[in-house]
């Protein structure tokens, strides 16, 4: 309905102004269809995220802060499951967790699905313990989504839009234990910066 709006609008804008200007009220429309895309720099590419600012604000909010701060600046993929998940931003590269001390309430009863190339945050048992740390799906995950096995399941925030195929090479990388920690790759995927693309 807003794509034909927009449609209508352009079309009336060029019936009644001249040669190369533009409708402002066309123009205003289709900035509020941009979605708000931050830019993942990794060691192996980088990746194009948009953000679901409406279905998840206080999720976006909290992620955003970690990104203004820096938080996310030489972190790592710490654990990656293909056929499940690869889950970042809480360790350096020598596993030594980052503290991270905002928490959010889970809104995961949103409408958004763990669907590929969706991006979630992670928790422990706490449903409202989510941070810092996120993981990108790779695969249709059903059971994360609400309510899930526990009742809450886990919420979905954003979704890649470029640079699937770095998440792909990022799945299928060779993997190990480090200490405590399994499914940590062998070479270190590190996320060199997150930053907004537009706002």
């Amino acid at each position: 309905m807003i794509k034909q709006l927009t449609y209508f609008l352009i079309l009336a804008g060029w019936g009644m102004c001249s040669a190369g200007s533009a409708d402002p009220v066309a123009v205003e429309i289709n900035k509020k269809e941009q979605q708000m895309q931050v830019i993942m720099k990794t060691s192996i590419g980088d990746i194009y995220m948009e953000l679901y600012e409406e279905e998840a604000p206080k999720t976006v909010a909290n992620f955003l802060g970690y990104v203004k701060k820096g938080h996310y600046s030489d972190t790592i993929f710490h654990r990656v499951i293909d056929g499940f998940m690869i889950q970042g931003g809480g360790f350096t590269a020598d596993m030594q967790q980052k503290p991270a001390s905002d928490t959010v309430e889970n809104e995961a009863a949103n409408g958004l699905k763990n669907t590929l190339g969706t991006v979630a945050m992670a928790r422990t048992m706490d449903p409202h313990s989510a941070s810092a740390q996120f993981f990108i799906n790779v695969n249709d995950n059903t059971f994360l989504n609400y309510p899930g096995q526990d009742g809450w399941g886990y919420c979905v925030f954003a979704k890649v839009v470029e640079g699937m195929e770095v998440v792909t090479r990022m799945k299928g990388v060779a993997t190990g234990n480090a200490g405590p920690h399994q499914n940590v790759p062998r070479e270190a995927i590190v996320i060199e910066s997150i930053d907004i693309v537009n706002e």
